[in-house]
């Protein structure tokens, strides 16, 4: 068991890689962007879609490597006062009965559409520059599954006593050293 779940976080730490390595590209075309606007007074017809897509991928792509480093936000004033086995207990049913099935569902439906966008050459109606967007719809369709596998390797974690909520999974305790 312990071996699929740390194969299956691989997928979530493999996109999360991706998703930095997109976070160049952003901050690329971005500065392109503004040079070719600013100092060549030639703006592409490009930035905007690209900048909406890669953030899109950027946030989607992280959010099941943030989600495996505990690293969201959350509002736990209430659920601290409860024993670390109750705690873990919410969370896990939480996880696997609510959060699972839906990211599951919304990565269902982004599938579709993207799958449809595909087959009939979707491209983004109202830009100028009228990219093709199942690539984009695609991204969307695996961000929303990947978390939602994430969300189901986390909350049996949970059940099985292996996650403490807020532990962070030792990422954070590398920083802290640098203080």
């Amino acid at each position: 068991m312990q071996k699929i779940l740390n194969t299956l976080d691989k997928i979530s730490i493999i996109l999360g890689g991706v998703a930095q390595f997109i976070v160049i590209l952003l901050i690329t075309s971005m500065i392109y962007e503004v040079v070719a606007r600013y100092g060549f007074n030639q703006p592409t017809l490009w930035a905007f879609d690209i900048s909406y897509m890669l953030n899109g991928t950027i946030f989607l792509l992280g959010a099941a490597y943030t989600l495996r480093n505990d690293a969201h936000v959350r509002i736990d004033f209430l659920s601290t006062k409860l024993s670390l086995r109750v705690q873990q207990w919410i969370n896990g049913i939480f996880y696997m009965l609510i959060l699972g099935p839906i990211f599951t569902t919304f990565g269902y439906v982004a599938s579709q559409k993207a799958w449809k966008a595909f087959i009939t050459s979707e491209v983004e109606s109202v830009s100028p520059w009228a990219p093709l967007v199942w690539p984009f719809y695609g991204v969307i369709a695996i961000g929303l599954l990947s978390f939602a596998i994430q969300f189901f390797i986390e909350a049996i974690r949970y059940l099985l006593k292996q996650n403490v909520p807020g532990d962070h999974h030792g990422e954070l305790e590398v920083i802290e050293e640098f203080k």
